[in-house]
């Protein structure tokens, strides 16, 4: 592959610029010919300049507009006089300081409710126990709630936090701290430390920043979070590589931040990031859990694309999506790149059609449906021997995420084929083609007039309330006869006639009176099937009539009961006289 792609760089003078920036293949590299049946050769080249571009340009000079100090709320100038007056009251020489992202989002002039107060002196259970008794001597109202989170290290937890509500925001107390690493360990020692050191252990330099409550001040104590702010710049208070080798967990925090204020990782942070080093401490050390949270905040996020295109710039993709050694068919070197870009087509398709088209869970698995798009026929064998889709064993074993997500992206990829077959119905005069593989054989008795209906009412049904989303992805794939991979390479992706299509195939379905069609209730129950055919059980004839009803309740939208028992009656008496 290296071979070739020389060759192509040297056909294409575009790919110069990327030369040095040759991919480092897994451990275990495998084709993807069977699903994309392209020149992989010539495509990879470009699709792979696409998603690294952005690591080897320069950087460019960004300028933040970041406030000369913190405005503060109502509610937080009430919460800020109550810890103040707490100390007053018992006499302590504590100094409170607000730590990390409350800092960061309000020197941005954003809005933040994510207060975390770092002691200085005490534990935080033990000052949150002190507000709780002042509130009560002073007659003032108690705290809604009041907890202690005990340290979880496995769960990348290392520090008890003690919460409590205060004025209706959640406030988290916690004592000011120092970490000592072991060699092949992520979970440090923790241990009383001064403000500066508790701002050095910190991943990034803009999440150093601490809001003196005592003084009203902002403490800048690495000498360089305002201004990394300022310039929009992601860096480590201390060494990257270091940094990263403590606590691999950072290497994605940084790609997230980055990717969520659209800020330049700094050269050497990318460095550290990208080598076997850190890259086998992330594979070793870090929980698939920490893994699949901090992915799913990117997928979630502003900037899902800018931080795949890190992921796949950094060679972190195998690290993160870590996949079967044995699957089929074989998975391609580069293939990263067009989980990739067809991440990007889906996320630039969805701002043309509209976000509020979609729902946030919508939204965040249209991502996932996006970027597993080049895996939807990809499966592997489990321990039974039974072949299982490699896109479950991402979500399931890589990411530990919900199984549910994985059910709804992998439901999405299965009916793509379906939706294909019938979008050019949808949107224009042409006949319903029926693949027999595709749709069940109940389906003979539907009238050709009613078959667009009655085939995409039971795709919807199929699918549920994500159906847009998978007209969303099917669109990216038609038509089914042009070479997607080339298309990719295109402006746009060609996204102005994907709009298109998807806004008229929905407004076709719509039309159809088809949505929320998975909430149609059967007009003829089992029992009635099974007094029509005399049957004393129920049975798979019970459930092949079930479907054949339902076909004909899709075909009569304004049939009745009476009707459709009518119309099973009759059926049921032409079959018995043709055996």
């Amino acid at each position: 592959m290296r071979v070739a792609l020389a060759s192509t760089i040297k056909q294409n003078p575009l790919l110069l610029t990327i030369s040095s920036f040759l991919y480092r293949p897994p451990t275990k590299t495998v084709s993807f010919r069977n699903i994309f049946t392209v020149n992989t050769t010539r495509n990879l080249g470009f699709l792979r300049c696409k998603a690294t571009m952005s690591e080897q340009e320069p950087p460019r000079p960004v300028v933040v507009q970041v406030r000369d100090k913190i405005e503060l709320t109502d509610t937080e100038t009430k919460i800020f006089s109550c810890l103040l007056n707490t100390l007053r009251h018992f006499n302590l020489e504590t100094v409170l300081r607000v730590a990390g992202g409350w800092v960061r989002d309000k020197l941005l002039g954003k809005d933040c409710y994510d207060i975390d107060i770092a002691l200085d002196n005490m534990m935080g259970s033990e000052f949150a126990t002190k507000v709780a008794e002042y509130l009560s001597a002073t007659g003032e109202t108690a705290p809604s709630g009041f907890g202690v989170i005990p340290s979880n290290p496995d769960q990348s937890k290392h520090l008890e936090t003690a919460t409590m509500k205060l004025y209706d925001l959640w406030i988290d107390f916690v004592n000011l701290r120092c970490e000592d690493y072991s060699e092949n360990s992520r979970i440090p020692t923790m241990r009383f430390g001064t403000a500066e050191e508790d701002a050095y252990r910190r991943d990034l330099t803009i999440n150093s920043l601490f809001y003196n409550i005592n003084t009203s001040s902002v403490q800048d104590l690495t000498g360089r979070g305002i201004a990394d702010l300022k310039h929009g710049k992601i860096v480590t208070p201390l060494p990257p590589k270091a940094t990263f080798l403590d606590d691999p967990l950072r290497v994605l925090r940084a790609i997230r931040f980055g990717a969520r204020f659209d800020f330049i990782l700094d050269e050497e942070l990318k460095k550290a990031a990208a080598s076997d080093e850190v890259k086998a401490a992330l594979a070793a050390k870090i929980s698939r859990e920490r893994v699949g949270t901090e992915i799913d905040l990117m997928v979630s996020g502003n900037q899902p694309v800018k931080a795949m295109t890190h992921i796949c710039g950094l060679t972190l993709f195998w690290i993160v999506f870590k996949v079967p050694l044995q699957v089929e068919p074989e998975v391609l070197e580069g293939c990263e790149m067009f989980c990739t870009a067809y991440l990007d087509a889906a996320w630039d398709l969805t701002q043309l059609i509209g976000s509020s088209t979609f729902n946030d869970d919508q939204r965040r698995l249209s991502r996932y449906a996006a970027l597993f798009l080049p895996f939807r026929n990809t499966t592997y064998k489990d321990n039974k021997g039974k072949k299982v889709p490699v896109v479950n064993y991402i979500f399931r074993d890589s990411l530990k995420r919900k199984a549910s997500d994985a059910e709804t992206v992998m439901n999405i990829h299965r009916v793509l084929e379906k939706f294909l077959s019938l979008i050019p119905s949808l949107v224009s005069a042409e006949d319903v083609k029926v693949n027999d593989g595709q749709w069940s054989k109940e389906l003979v008795d539907v009238p050709d007039a009613s078959k667009l209906r009655v085939l995409t009412g039971f795709l919807l049904r199929e699918i549920k309330n994500f159906w847009r989303v998978a007209l969303l992805i099917s669109t990216l794939l038609y038509p089914t006869h042009v070479d997607h991979t080339e298309d990719m390479l295109n402006q746009h992706f060609q996204l102005d006639s994907k709009q298109d299509l998807f806004v008229a195939a929905e407004k076709a379905i719509t039309k159809l009176g088809l949505d929320e069609v998975w909430d149609l209730k059967p007009l003829v129950n089992g029992k009635d099937i099974m007094n029509v055919l005399q049957l004393k059980s129920g049975g798979p004839l019970v459930r092949e009539w079930q479907q054949k009803l339902l076909a004909w309740q899709l075909a009569h939208p304004s049939g009745t009961a009476e009707e459709c028992i009518d119309w099973m009656k009759e059926t049921h008496l032409k079959r018995i006289k043709l055996q």
